[in-house]
């Protein structure tokens, strides 16, 4: 008989591809993922790892086996969800996590209504970037991501994900009291081809979803600074260092000095949560993404 949890750790092995990073994922120390493997090694008769340099790799053997230990573990899931959806409890674990403006501008509303109702769900929610909370979701350390796209900018889901609308959330360009453009009741994003921006950080997905759009607009920006935080870019454009994209949600309150312009082409970003879909018929899934959505309907 193959041992569940030593298939768990196989899987989390090929998912991370070290063993340091399986350890990080299962929330257990390297000698115990390095225990798991030895003995599931004994069970199988056959080498699953080698070194390879510093690290190690699967074999041919362990390839195989963890394709066979994904799918094993999907349909332990999907008879999980079965099962939770027959006794129709929300209860448990349930693991969460968002991107910065929605943990501030959603999880306050969303997680203690789901406390309030449902006292027997144990709730562990953390921030992540997109990207990151969607590879989370895949690889199983979360059973649900907010994440977000662009309306100009779509964001690709990997197989196996189901998602589900939270709201649309408009974007207006936050500028300093004295900007020029101040007094506008609209601005279009090219009259700031000469502005320094201040953005997110090089490689996040709104970032670059910033960059193209300007691009396509013919500007090459000039990004002076760069911080994670709406309300740090916020801080900057009150200090007069530039201008900023400012979503509407998680930005209240606007600091003084701050003024928030509409953009004429009206700028939104699609903010959803995504889980996978063996896990589509937990009574806990199905009770976090109504929460979500009551808390998105209150921000818009």
């Amino acid at each position: 008989m193959l041992n569940l949890e030593r298939l768990r750790t196989l899987d989390a092995l090929a998912r991370h591809g070290s063993v340091s990073g399986a350890a990080e994922g299962l929330h257990i120390t390297t000698s115990a993922v390095s225990q798991q493997m030895s003995k599931l090694e004994r069970e199988v008769g056959q080498q699953l790892l080698a070194k390879n340099g510093r690290g190690v790799r699967l074999t041919d053997a362990g390839r195989l086996l963890a394709e066979h230990a994904a799918r094993i573990l999907s349909q332990v899931e999907l008879a999980r969800s079965d099962l939770e959806a027959q006794r129709g409890e929300v209860a448990g674990e349930l693991r969460v996590s968002a991107f910065p403006t929605a943990a501030r501008g959603l999880f306050p509303h969303a997680l203690s209504a789901l406390r309030e109702r449902h006292p027997a769900l144990r709730l562990r929610s953390c921030e992540l970037e997109p990207e990151r909370g969607i590879a989370g979701v895949v690889r199983g350390d979360l059973d649900l991501a907010v994440v977000l796209d662009w309306y100009n900018k779509p964001m690709a889901l990997p197989d196996g994900l189901v998602k589900a609308p939270i709201l649309d959330d408009p974007a207006d360009v936050a500028m300093p009291v004295d900007h020029r453009l101040a007094g506008r009741d609209e601005v279009d994003l090219a009259e700031f081809a000469d502005d320094e921006w201040i953005t997110w950080g090089e490689g996040e997905f709104c970032h670059e979803w910033l960059m193209f759009t300007l691009r396509s607009k013919g500007i090459e920006p000039m990004v002076g600074h760069r911080a994670a935080e709406t309300h740090t870019q916020l801080g900057l454009v009150a200090a007069g260092l530039g201008v900023c994209i400012a979503p509407l949600l998680g930005r209240h309150p606007v600091p003084d000095g701050v003024v928030t312009v509409p953009v004429r082409q009206r700028v939104r970003r699609h903010v959803y949560v995504v889980w996978r879909a063996d896990a589509d018929r937990r009574p806990s899934i199905r009770a976090a993404v109504k929460a979500l959505h009551a808390a998105g309907e209150s921000v818009a």
